[in-house]
């Protein structure tokens, strides 16, 4: 069953619950919607899809990187929500692009044709954060090493030919690796999956780390950005407008999207736009209104 009949029961329902604020359900919601006028492009990548978000592992792997991230430290959704936002953004991205003329690695390097080259940035981001489960740092290798076992098992019901299968998974494996820029992603999928991963930074993700008690640049930044669209651009196959409540979301557009945009290998075809609404008002929407320094850590009152 597509798991866009059912996101929110998948996530729910299972061993270790992670609540979502209800912003970020919807935007789950629409993300897949968005998506779906695209699969009949790319049927590969839509029956990868399919086994890998009803997959037992999987799944698991998204909950404990989730635990780890949102209940441990104190960072924003690291799971399953995430991984399907970032994912969907990502295959939306791949088709401007692939559509724009920017010839994807997978296809000039003759491993696979385009098809072939969006299941690797969907699969890729989906997986993309698995490691932290074990550790926030080095998350992206160990990412790598978790992510082997769950491709070897489930390429080989789209990929029967073992070469085919061996390719596809070295470019899945290195946009995993690179994806946070630690190191630098190389092909054009990887560079994808990287601008996909920091196009998920609306408040509906950040709500509950900031609930949580981290109050700080990062966390009041997440905030003041309320909508993330990914267009053809005039000038650009792809324009990532990013709608802000408050002037503060530029630290974490910058911090988070424009760095994987300008230091990445896909600069020359994807522009960054920042607006603020509403756009007649003189005045930012108010994020904090007190304050206090409880235990060396400010606390929001």
């Amino acid at each position: 069953m597509p798991i866009a009949q059912h996101p929110t029961r998948i996530y729910r329902n299972r061993g270790v619950v992670i609540p979502l604020v209800p912003s970020y359900e919807a935007l789950l919601h629409q993300s897949l919607a968005a998506v779906e006028p695209l699969w009949p492009r790319y049927p590969k990548t839509r029956r990868l899809w399919d086994l890998l978000v009803s997959d037992p592992e999987a799944v698991a792997n998204w909950d404990m990187a989730d635990y780890l991230t949102t209940n441990k430290l104190n960072y924003n959704d690291h799971g399953m929500t995430h991984a399907l936002i970032a994912a969907t953004n990502a295959i939306r991205i791949f088709d401007l692009l692939a559509e724009g003329g920017v010839p994807p690695d997978v296809v000039s390097s003759g491993a696979g044709d385009r098809d072939d080259a969006c299941l690797v940035v969907a699969v890729a981001t989906l997986l993309h954060d698995i490691g932290n489960q074990a550790h926030r740092k080095h998350h992206e290798m160990l990412g790598i090493g978790l992510a082997q076992p769950i491709l070897d098992r489930l390429m080989p019901e789209v990929y029967p030919d073992v070469v085919t299968r061996v390719q596809l998974r070295a470019f899945i494996l290195h946009a995993i690796l690179s994806h946070d820029f630690d190191p630098p992603p190389l092909t054009f999928e990887a560079g994808v999956v990287a601008v996909a991963d920091g196009t998920d930074v609306t408040k509906g993700r950040g709500r509950k780390a900031f609930d949580l008690g981290k109050v700080d640049i990062h966390s009041v930044s997440a905030l003041a950005i309320d909508e993330v669209w990914i267009n053809r651009g005039e000038q650009h196959p792809v324009e990532i407008t990013v709608v802000m409540n408050n002037s503060a979301g530029i630290f974490q557009i910058d911090d988070t999207l424009t760095r994987k945009v300008v230091r990445g290998p896909l600069a020359r075809w994807i522009t960054v736009t920042a607006v603020t609404r509403p756009s007649d008002s003189p005045n930012d929407a108010r994020i904090i209104e007190r304050l206090t320094l409880r235990n060396g850590a400010f606390v929001a009152e």
